[in-house]
């Protein structure tokens, strides 16, 4: 599987780690950074990573932040994109299950190395299970009929 890695300063240790972990279980990995502990702006690094999904250049996302929450926000914003900032495993699985998430955002305050791996292994491992929950996805993606009038 090819997956795109990003990070601000506030992920790059996290980042660092998960890096080795996705390429020692055999995985692709286009990295866009950070690579220091510079402040940086996270809405540049979800639009590279989100990029590469929407575009099918990657299967799946990785982004990190401090906290994740603005990771989440700034991949959203993507078409096509199905961001999940995940705090606990089964939520790893389960928001590929019932979503299609496309795209996980972890904390990097608050998620440990094993926490992220268990994550990134349910994440990952999981399929969309369709069936109702494909009408649901179908209703998050924007239309021109949609909006306020």
């Amino acid at each position: 599987m090819k997956i795109s890695v990003g990070t601000d300063h506030g992920g790059v240790d996290l980042r660092e780690k998960l890096v080795s972990f996705l390429k020692d279980e055999g995985h692709e990995v286009l990295d866009h950074g950070t690579f220091d502990r510079q402040s940086v702006d996270y809405p540049d690094y979800a639009q590279k990573v989100c990029q590469d999904v929407s575009s099918r250049q990657a299967d799946y996302g990785l982004l990190i932040c401090k906290s994740g929450i603005g990771m989440s926000i700034s991949a959203n914003k993507v078409p096509g994109i199905r961001a999940a900032l995940v705090g606990f495993d089964e939520d790893a699985a389960i928001t590929r299950q019932h979503n299609n998430s496309n795209v996980l955002v972890l904390s990097g305050k608050h998620t440990s190395d094993q926490q992220a791996y268990h994550r990134i292994k349910a994440f990952i491992g999981t399929d969309f299970e369709g069936g109702r929950h494909a009408r649901r996805v179908d209703k998050m993606e924007p239309s021109e009929n949609q909006g306020c009038e």
